[in-house]
């Protein structure tokens, strides 16, 4: 086994598979029952790091969650790797990437985004094409080093294939999510869709702004910006979160 699998094992599989080379490109990623490990947020067409970078900061930021791995799909975007060191239910994986777009990425047209593991057209669960693979001719995915995902808006890809070891070098860095962290950071996401909105003696009750953004306690202006953008909170409140990032601007 090389130095790549087993760290590739270490963060995604759900469960053991002889052959990562296998026809199933997915193999391991999904267990027999459903559930997962590897959590993937995809924006693509086109890719946009510096829309994708605040979440990449937030999770760590907001949520005290150790950070994704940053990979180009070789194609068309940008990818986002969570690990988590207990794997649950697939739906369970969707709500917090769910959570998370809704969070940090609003806005952002759904044909753009992918979050993996999910459902094809006949309803089969699939997931993520395994890091670094050949998408074409001359086109690798690969895991990024942070301070270069800028560089590839242009050409989400590598021209030639990436080093094994400097690949095995990037994910050696990732720790996996804990449960107890994970759940802590469910809760602090509020749910995937707000609640519908209620009526009460006859009048309808105004919808529900659902959570505001957790606060980094150190960055006001963050928390500001946050508001701001988060379509979910009152419109109001937006207005004065706008109102109070003036003199910062």
């Amino acid at each position: 086994m090389t130095r790549l699998q087993s760290e590739w094992r270490r963060l995604y599989l759900a469960h053991d598979t002889p052959d990562l080379d296998a026809a199933d490109a997915s193999a391991g990623l999904i267990a027999p029952d459903g559930s997962v490990r590897a959590l993937v947020l995809e924006l693509a067409r086109p890719a946009d790091w510096n829309t994708l970078a605040p979440l990449w900061q937030g999770v760590q930021l907001d949520l005290e969650l150790p950070a994704p791995a940053i990979a180009v799909n070789g194609r068309d975007g940008y990818q986002l790797w969570f690990s988590l060191a207990q794997a649950v239910p697939a739906q369970r994986a969707r709500d917090f990437l769910a959570a998370l777009a809704r969070r940090y990425l609003p806005g952002i047209a759904a044909a753009r985004l992918a979050q993996l593991p999910g459902a094809d057209a006949s309803g089969q669960l699939r997931h993520a094409t395994p890091v670094p693979r050949q998408q074409a001719e001359d086109r690798w995915s690969a895991f990024l080093a942070p301070d270069l995902a800028p560089m590839f808006a242009e050409d989400p890809w590598l021209d030639l294939p990436p080093s094994p070891d400097g690949q095995a070098d990037r994910l050696a860095r990732l720790a996996s999510i804990t449960p107890a962290d994970f759940e802590q950071a469910l809760e602090r996401l509020g749910p995937a869709t707000p609640a519908p909105a209620q009526a009460s003696h006859g009048a309808t009750a105004a919808p529900d702004a659902g959570p505001l953004p957790v606060a980094h306690e150190q960055d006001p202006k963050h928390f500001l910006l946050g508001v701001m953008n988060d379509t979910h909170v009152a419109l109001a409140l937006r207005i004065e979160a706008a109102k109070a990032l003036l003199p910062y601007c």
